[in-house]
């Protein structure tokens, strides 16, 4: 009888709370949640038909390449289809190099700012302070490429002339007769300047969101420990947020390799990579905009795509390394 009693209790007891992922989605979660995988598939979508696209479009012409497109280092001939020759050492090399400088100058000072603006900073400049950096980034490149060639360019001339004087005999401070780069300031260094100062707000705002996600708990404990303002920032801080500023880094390195504008009007030309700071050269993202008028022969403009697909792929490589740093983290 207590059985039967028990059970008619339990059936007339209301229900409890749905266990968890079973309850009823509303129709407003169903056009998110839709919303949100199509776009994401979306993404993924362009950026394989962009790579597609391009080695659809570099198939022939490196199949018309009569060197070999790793390792030729000489003039680009792409206008006779019988005997084209390119190669991308040049190119590589003038991209990697002006984008490492970039980071050598750019990684510190965005390290101090977000130190500063994370540590030290009153909060109530915090905020115009970081808008101020981020201000940087908004600025177009072409108006960077103009201030390089005008004004920083020709006022650092001296400084390179006084290096050159007692350090000409490395190859990094080397000046060559037919550059006329030296004199102008249109050389790699003056471009990696530029580029310096363009990527800086990304290493600063991604190394900064980082460090202001310290746990409070280990700030509090160094403090309670007697430590100075320096060493929680190099004892929790850093250690802390020290994948994020690679992450920003590398973000940073992803932006430089493409720049375009700026370098196109900062570095002149050059006819081959000689390692020299204070020479010209040409990137990747130049070339394709030196040769944009030739782009009315498929073919011809095929080989530059190719040197477009080289780019594509590191600068995919260069963000996917950022992002497993982040996820490893």
């Amino acid at each position: 009888m207590a059985d039967q009693e028990l059970s008619v209790a339990e059936k007339d007891a209301p229900a409890g709370p749905p266990a968890s992922g079973a309850g009823v989605k509303r129709p407003g979660d169903r056009v998110f949640e839709t919303l949100s995988t199509v776009s994401a598939a979306l993404i993924t979508v362009i950026i394989i038909a962009v790579g597609l696209f391009l080695l659809k479009q570099a198939f022939e012409p490196l199949r018309l390449n009569t060197e070999n497109f790793l390792t030729y280092k000489g003039q680009w001939q792409t206008s006779n289809l019988d005997n084209m020759k390119f190669g991308i050492p040049n190119l590589f090399f003038s991209t990697v190099t002006v984008s490492i400088i970039a980071l050598i100058i750019a990684m510190p000072v965005a390290l101090g700012v977000a130190i500063f603006l994370s540590n030290y900073a009153p909060k109530r400049l915090v905020k115009p302070l970081a808008g101020l950096v981020d201000m940087l980034a908004a600025v177009p490149s072409i108006v960077y490429g103009l201030w390089g060639a005008q004004v920083l360019g020709p006022k650092l001339s001296g400084f390179y002339e006084w290096i050159n004087s007692w350090g000409g005999d490395f190859f990094l401070f080397q000046r060559y007769a037919n550059s006329p780069s030296f004199d102008t300031g249109r050389n790699i260094l003056t471009g990696g300047i530029v580029l310096a100062i363009m990527v800086l707000p990304v290493i600063a705002a991604t190394t900064r969101e980082v460090f202001v996600q310290t746990p409070p708990g280990q700030i509090e404990s160094a403090l309670a420990l007697g430590a100075t303002r320096w060493e929680v920032i190099r004892m929790t801080v850093l250690p802390f947020g020290m994948s994020g500023y690679i992450a920003g880094a590398m973000l940073g390195l992803g932006r430089a390799l493409g720049e375009t504008m700026a370098l196109y009007m900062v570095v002149s030309p050059g006819p081959e990579y000689r390692g020299s700071l204070f020479d010209g050269g040409t990137t990747f993202a130049t070339a394709i905009a030196n040769a944009s008028a030739e782009f009315n022969n498929p073919t011809s403009a095929g080989a530059y795509i190719a040197a477009g697909l080289v780019l594509f792929l590191l600068t995919f490589l260069v963000n996917s390394i950022a992002r497993a740093i982040v996820n490893k983290k």
